[in-house]
């Protein structure tokens, strides 16, 4: 038997990798998918599902005895939905789905926007799948979603500014020089520099025109929020393109301006948002795993560590207007622990909480710490945290941490003073209580006494 099923890709967390201009709509857990002809297509038990404006997306469960790989079915070759029929049968039995796909001659889901689609299109048949609904969850609500998903094709849209992206590309200079100065609706061709200075000018004030209506009121903004995320997107990937055919003819000052351009642009938001209309009881589940994957940039900037009130302001700024609590972040990152995902939350014995990756070692951080704190100039005067965070490439409240970190290890020792506190090596260690007046020609004690000797 064969899985007729598309294949997805899933990110490290779990989480589907959504295509492009593709949004979450509703989830189901513990979801079997079966199709009827059973002789030729194996069945999918207890997982995932998710309903995208796209694709209907099937992740199996963490805990299955029998590892199988996530896949889709495309709305575009779903022909059919069935009405649900409410029955006395029914009331005894989970609830199901049923919807009706095409499948190929090779036994594949068969996508109208391929290549292989078209060709193979003649020779395509039907195949009835049930998904039966074993956990709990709104399956009206989802039907009804479902429905509404279907009927938008939204993917044609997104196939639409492909094509005309591509024919722009491909063909423009064949209708420049072979059209005419006019075009089909009798409208001026754009040709020459006056051309592109004219469809640059056209662009931004449709730009302008779209930020002008997404700010009138908090109502505009939120039904905006969506486009300008796509907007910025469009923007970066622009930024993106131009930076790499363009590289040898900017300064340092354009290289520089654009990065930040395209850093800000990245953070603006989260295209899909895990919510808790989408996600129903799974909310936290799920944010969990996108928290999981959000965090994966700000952790290499920040050296595999960051606070957890940093991270809570950037995932809330990237999700726009679809806000979380303290509470659901905390609870969202407490979560880690069940899932197998590159990062870890951690509490130091101040209270002060961070996420970090699991690969981050701490006897790096105290090697980083005792190299600088054995340094002659630190030997007499001692660190401060200020000190160790421009060592350690981090914020000083993060440095002030490592630093009593290193002091509970034993590696440092700490003075309090009006100025603060200062961390000093940690020369106990190499004294010998039975003769306290002994001093070894080598180790980290005689480098101290040669150091104050030298300064004296």
């Amino acid at each position: 038997m064969s899985n007729f099923f598309s294949k997805a890709e899933v990110t490290s967390s779990g989480r589907p990798v959504l295509l492009r201009n593709e949004v979450e709509c509703h989830l189901l857990s513990a979801v079997d998918l079966e199709p009827e002809d059973h002789r030729h297509f194996s069945l999918l038990k207890s997982g995932l599902l998710i309903l995208t404006t796209h694709r209907l997306i099937w992740l199996p469960s963490s805990s299955a005895s029998t590892p199988t790989s996530a896949s889709a079915v495309p709305l575009a070759a779903i022909s059919h939905i069935f009405s649900s029929k409410k029955s006395l049968k029914s009331v005894f039995h989970s609830p199901r789905i049923r919807f009706q796909v095409l499948v190929s001659s090779d036994g594949r889901v068969f996508d109208p926007g391929s290549e292989s689609g078209s060709s193979s299109g003649s020779g395509s048949r039907s195949v009835v799948v049930t998904a039966v609904i074993r956990g709990k969850g709104d399956c009206d609500g989802f039907l009804v979603k479902f429905w509404d998903s279907w009927r938008a094709r939204a993917w044609e849209a997104t196939e639409t500014s492909d094509s005309g992206s591509a024919s722009a590309s491909g063909s423009g200079a064949a209708t420049g020089t072979g059209g005419g100065l006019y075009s089909s609706d009798g409208s001026v061709r754009m040709v020459g520099v006056a051309g592109i200075l004219r469809k640059e000018q056209e662009m931004w004030e449709s730009t302008d025109k779209s930020l002008q209506d997404a700010f009138q009121d908090l109502n505009a903004l939120m039904s905006k929020a969506k486009e300008m995320v796509m907007l910025a997107e469009k923007m970066r990937q622009k930024l993106l393109s131009g930076t790499s055919s363009q590289t040898s003819g900017t300064n340092d000052e354009d290289m520089g301006s654009k990065e930040e351009m395209q850093d800000w642009l990245l953070s603006v938001g989260i295209i899909s948002p895990v919510t808790k209309e989408s996600a129903g009881a799974l909310y936290h589940q799920q944010l969990s795993r996108q928290l999981a994957d959000f965090v994966r940039i700000p952790l290499e900037r920040a050296g595999g560590m960051i606070n957890l009130i940093d991270a809570y302001c950037l995932f809330n700024r990237a999700r726009g207007t679809e806000l979380i609590s303290p509470d659901d972040m905390l609870q969202a990152c407490s979560l880690w622990e069940k899932f197998d995902v590159p990062v870890m939350l951690r509490k130091f014995d101040s209270g002060v909480m961070v996420i970090q990756n699991k690969s981050h070692s701490d006897e790096e951080v105290f090697a980083r710490i005792k190299s600088l704190v054995t340094k002659p100039e630190a030997l007499l005067t001692g660190i401060s945290p200020t000190d160790a965070a421009m060592t350690l490439g981090i914020a000083p409240a993060m440095a002030k941490e490592h630093l009593l970190t290193a002091e509970i290890k034993g590696l440092l020792c700490r003075d309090i003073s009006p100025d603060g506190f200062r961390f000093y090596i940690n020369l106990f260690p190499e004294i010998d209580p039975c003769n306290m007046y002994f001093v070894k020609n080598y180790g980290i004690c005689s480098t101290w006494i040669k150091a104050v000797s030298t300064t004296g």
